[in-house]
C-alpha cells in the first residue's frame, strides 16, 4: 500500500472522528457513580436495564460474528496477497463503518458498553496478547531482542501467521464495544486507535495489511494512547512507565523490522539513552520502570512460544 493510499485510510477515521465529536456528549457526570478504585470502569450507568445490555451485547454479537464470517470465507475461497482490494475488502470496510455508526448510535440512546458486564481486565488483556501475538509473528521477520530470531518460537508463529485474524477480530471489536463512545481526550484517541486497527483488519489478504510502515504505526501507537491515558487518570509519573516502556520495546525489537542502517539504529539509541538519562536524572531508582512492558510483553512471547514447540516435540514423540 503506498503511503497516499494509506492516507486516505487515516483520513476516513479522523473524518469519523469529527463526527463522533459532532454528535457529543454522550454522558454528564452525574449519570455515573463515584470511581471505586483501580479495577473500577467508571464510564457505566449505575442501574442498566434490558435495553441497555440488549443493545450492547447484541450489536457487538453481530459485528463480531460477521468479521469472523468475512474472514472464514476468504480464508474458504483460497484468496492470494493482493495489489488491490479484494471485492470481500470493500464488503468487511463498509460492514465495520455500519458498526462504528451503529456504536454511536447505540451510546446516544443507551449509552452502556460490556463494560457493565465485564472486568475493565478483559479488555486490557485482549489487546496485550494481541500485542504480544505480534511479537511471535514478527520474530522470523525481525528478531526478539536486537534481531535476534528465537528459533523455538516459529511453530507458533506460523499458526498465529495463518489464523490470527480470528483473535485479533476479537480483541478490536470486543474492546470497541466495551467502551461506551465518549468525547474526552482520553476515549477519543482510544476509539480512533480502534478505528485503525478496524482499517488494518478490512485489508486482510492484500499488500495493505503488510505494509511495514503502516504495521509499526499500529504498534507503536499504543505509546501514545497509553501514556496519555495514564497522565489523564493519575495526574502523575505513571505516564512515564507507560511512554518509557514502550519506546523501550521500539529500540529493542521493533526498529529492527523496518529496513533501518546501522547508523541510523545507534542515533536512535543514543536519543533514547539520553531521553531516559534526562528524564530520570535524581530518581535513578525509578529507571528501572522502563523495563516493565517490555520485560512482559516479550516474556509472555517467550513462555508462548516455548509451549508451543514443547507441544509440538511432545506431539512428535508420541507419533515416533
Amino acid at each position: 500500500m503506498t503511503i497516499s493510499s494509506h492516507l486516505w485510510g487515516i483520513l476516513g477515521c479522523l473524518l469519523v472522528m469529527a463526527f463522533i465529536v459532532a454528535v457529543g456528549p454522550y454522558s454528564h457526570p452525574g449519570m455515573f457513580l463515584e470511581d471505586q478504585g483501580f479495577s473500577w470502569y467508571y464510564w457505566k450507568l449505575p442501574s442498566p436495564d434490558f435495553w441497555t445490555r440488549f443493545s450492547a451485547w447484541g450489536l457487538y454479537g453481530l459485528h463480531q460474528l460477521g468479521l469472523w464470517g468475512l474472514i472464514a470465507w476468504a480464508q474458504h475461497q483460497r484468496l492470494q496477497y493482493a495489489k488491490t482490494l479484494h471485492p470481500v475488502n470493500l464488503l468487511a470496510l463498509a460492514f465495520n463503518l455500519l458498526f462504528v455508526m451503529l456504536h454511536i448510535l447505540q451510546t446516544r440512546v443507551f449509552y452502556d458498553g460490556l463494560a457493565q458486564d465485564t472486568s475493565v481486565f478483559s479488555s486490557q488483556f485482549s489487546v496485550i496478547f494481541m500485542l504480544v501475538f505480534v511479537l511471535i509473528m514478527e520474530n522470523r521477520r525481525r528478531g526478539l531482542l536486537f534481531g535476534y530470531r528465537a528459533g523455538f518460537m516459529e511453530p507458533a508463529g506460523g499458526f498465529l501467521r495463518r489464523y490470527h485474524g480470528y483473535y485479533f477480530s476479537w480483541a478490536i471489536i470486543y474492546t470497541f464495544w466495551f467502551h461506551p463512545i465518549e468525547d474526552n481526550v482520553g476515549h477519543l484517541l482510544g476509539t480512533f486507535y480502534i478505528l485503525l486497527l478496524l482499517l488494518q483488519g478490512s485489508l486482510f489478504l492484500t499488500r495493505f495489511h503488510r505494509d511495514r510502515a503502516w504495521t509499526m504505526l499500529l504498534e507503536v501507537f499504543v505509546l501514545f494512547h497509553g501514556a496519555m491515558v495514564a497522565w489523564l487518570s493519575f495526574q502523575n509519573d505513571h505516564w512515564q512507565m507507560f511512554a518509557f516502556g514502550f519506546l523501550t520495546l521500539f529500540i529493542v525489537t521493533q526498529m529492527h523490522g523496518i529496513g533501518l542502517g546501522r547508523r541510523s539504529k545507534i542515533l536512535l539509541i543514543a536519543l533514547y539513552t539520553l531521553a531516559v538519562l534526562v528524564n530520570y536524572w535524581g530518581r535513578e531508582w525509578e529507571v528501572l520502570e522502563v523495563l516493565r512492558i517490555p520485560s512482559a510483553e516479550l516474556g509472555l512471547a517467550v513462555l508462548i512460544g516455548l509451549a508451543s514447540w514443547l507441544a509440538l516435540r511432545l506431539r512428535k514423540a508420541r507419533q515416533a
